[in-house]
């Protein structure tokens, strides 16, 4: 058999998938491997030779990406992505990014682009029509509240025991609440998202617990009053997001390798900290 670029990345790409088929929406990240010779520019079989094609869904919303414009590495996905691109030896300029909506990239069949980013959740069924690199970011939950709460600014979790905190039943974030703040009075369930948003907003309760991305959805596009206090520290089974690649596709192991790398290299903490923390305004509780 003939050796070729081509066949390298397959074969690379096989080697280091072995070492990520553990990495699940269930599961931490798996130690991954530095990325390899077959990892590189000239070697990978992408879109456009010599160029990495990188989608993600319009409009581009903050605190992922800035001003809708994913090219200009502002946003914690887009610094992700160039990030990568960087590992496996791509320029700025040698990225293009498309766009795709999110129901298009993750449905069954052939993709016109190499990855996509667009704070996709692993799973084992969507796994069935798509690829998965290891996981960059690990959601957390997150505290919010009504701007006249009397937890709004608060920055540690002995501040929050005194509040009355709600959750949808049955999430991690109820979960959050009892694990990790303990609250002297027993939180608030609701059946429903908007059963529990409905509570924040009439003051029924002090604080709201839900993931990272509803917790900016809600303060900046659907509650005009309501601030994010804080983000907790991880509990129970994590949302993972991974970067999305055509099913079987002989690039999946060199960018699960780079994803690897930049998490080991704690790479990945600082974006999160300086795009989601405090350039969003979403920093950990301690």
């Amino acid at each position: 058999m003939v050796t070729t670029p081509r066949t390298l990345a397959f074969a690379t790409a096989a080697a280091v998938l072995l070492a990520v088929s553990a990495c699940t929406s269930q599961a931490q990240p798996a130690p991954m491997p530095t990325v390899s010779m077959g990892c590189t520019k000239d070697s990978l079989p992408t879109e456009t030779a010599g160029k990495l094609t990188i989608a993600t869904d319009e409009p581009a919303r903050p605190p992922w990406f800035v001003d809708g414009k994913p090219a200009n590495g502002q946003g914690f996905e887009s610094a992700v992505a160039y990030a990568v691109a960087e590992q496996l030896g791509y320029a700025r300029d040698d990225v293009t990014w498309t766009r795709v909506g999110s129901d298009s990239a993750i449905a069954p069949g052939p993709k016109d682009f190499d990855f996509g980013i667009d704070q996709f959740s692993i799973s084992e069924e969507r796994k069935q029509a798509v690829d998965f690199s290891a996981p960059y970011h690990l959601v957390r939950q997150t505290v919010i509240a009504l701007k006249s709460s009397k937890i709004a600014g608060k920055t540690a979790l002995a501040e929050l025991r005194d509040a009355r905190l709600g959750a949808q039943a049955g999430t991690t974030g109820h979960q959050a609440i009892t694990d990790l703040v303990r609250p002297k009075a027993e939180p608030r369930t609701y059946k429903s998202h908007d059963e529990a948003t409905k509570a924040l907003r009439s003051g029924r309760i002090d604080g709201l617990v839900v993931d990272l991305p509803t917790a900016f959805l809600l303060t900046e596009a659907e509650t005009d009053d309501a601030v994010i206090v804080g983000q907790l520290p991880q509990v129970g089974s994590p949302k993972a997001f991974g970067l999305l690649l055509e099913k079987d596709s002989p690039l999946t192991g060199c960018v699960s390798a780079a994803v690897g790398q930049l998490a080991s290299e704690g790479v990945l903490n600082q974006l999160e900290e300086q795009w989601l923390a405090q350039e969003a305004g979403a920093p950990e509780l301690t």
